[in-house]
């Protein structure tokens, strides 16, 4: 990636609904070498996918956890029962005591308790730690302008 694909990203992360011509403008290019260099972001898997953001609270998601998930396993090839999981944003393999950090949004900690139980289904799994976030500071995209 140059520094045109990369500036190219950052504004299609602000707000990925901007037509060509004002993203090449504002990268100097015409808008179809911006639709170009856009189509070949996304055929080199740089662009996964375009989405929206909506506020969790908004939808009867306001509780959000990360729970750490012990095991007396590898758990690096169950990203599936992960997956199936609706409540999982994110799950991650880590190092250190825990197996998987896992990202959760519902709407109750009744809720909460059942993903959690839900999560000791999962051949594997010997034990969760779940945090619940008080409070969101920020939340936000890799950056491809570093920094």
């Amino acid at each position: 990636m140059d520094a045109t694909d990369r500036e190219l990203v950052a504004l299609l992360q602000e707000d990925a609904t901007q037509a060509y011509a004002a993203l090449g403008k504002a990268v100097g290019l015409s808008a179809g070498a911006a639709h170009e260099r856009v189509r070949k972001l996304r055929e080199r898997g740089v662009i996964r996918r375009t989405t929206i953001e909506v506020d969790p609270a908004a939808l009867g998601r306001g509780v959000l956890a990360f729970v750490m998930v012990e095991s007396s396993v590898w758990m690096g090839d169950s990203a599936a029962a992960f997956a199936a999981i609706a409540e999982i944003q994110e799950a991650h393999v880590i190092a250190g005591t825990a197996s998987v950090l896992v990202k959760v949004r519902t709407s109750t900690t009744e809720q909460l308790q059942y993903v959690l139980r839900r999560l000791y289904e999962i051949e594997g799994v010997s034990g969760t730690q779940a945090t619940v976030s008080l409070e969101t500071f920020f939340e936000r995209p890799a950056s491809p302008l570093g920094g």
